[in-house]
């Protein structure tokens, strides 16, 4: 019963329009891997220079600086994270891809296999029909 069902299911996707679509899939997936890959790096922030004397309070600007680091750090954390998000799209796609590919060919043994299988039974049935008139 589950067998049927999933050939049932299979014969229902529009496998033309799958494997039309996986191609601009791929192609898409690859332009956004592209693009991810490049962003422009930053620049490492520049650290404010230290007094040479004792430890004063921290001003403004070595705050807005420090800020400023940190801020940085987490937009190049992002970057490496929106790389490797991409990589893993377009891996998947590229894997969606050679799926949709294999599929079509074992949908093309299999019909070829059926219309072979049905052509031998249509021939085993014309020699069974051939053989019972002429023995009758």
């Amino acid at each position: 019963m589950a067998a049927g069902t999933v050939i049932t299911v299979l014969s229902n996707i529009p496998w033309g329009t799958v494997i039309d679509a996986a191609p601009r899939i791929a192609e898409g997936a690859g332009r956004l891997w592209e693009a991810a890959r490049n962003l422009r790096r930053p620049k490492p922030p520049e650290a404010p220079d230290a007094p040479a004397t004792g430890d004063p309070p921290i001003s403004d600007t070595e705050r807005l600086h420090s800020r400023v680091g940190e801020l940085e750090a987490t937009v190049q954390a992002m970057r490496e994270q929106l790389q490797a998000s991409a990589q893993v799209v377009k891996e998947l796609a590229d894997q969606n891809a050679l799926l949709v590919q294999r599929i079509d060919v074992a949908r093309r043994r299999i019909l070829l296999m059926a219309v072979a299988g049905t052509a031998c039974l249509l021939a085993l049935g014309a020699v069974t029909v051939g053989v019972w008139l002429r023995l009758g």
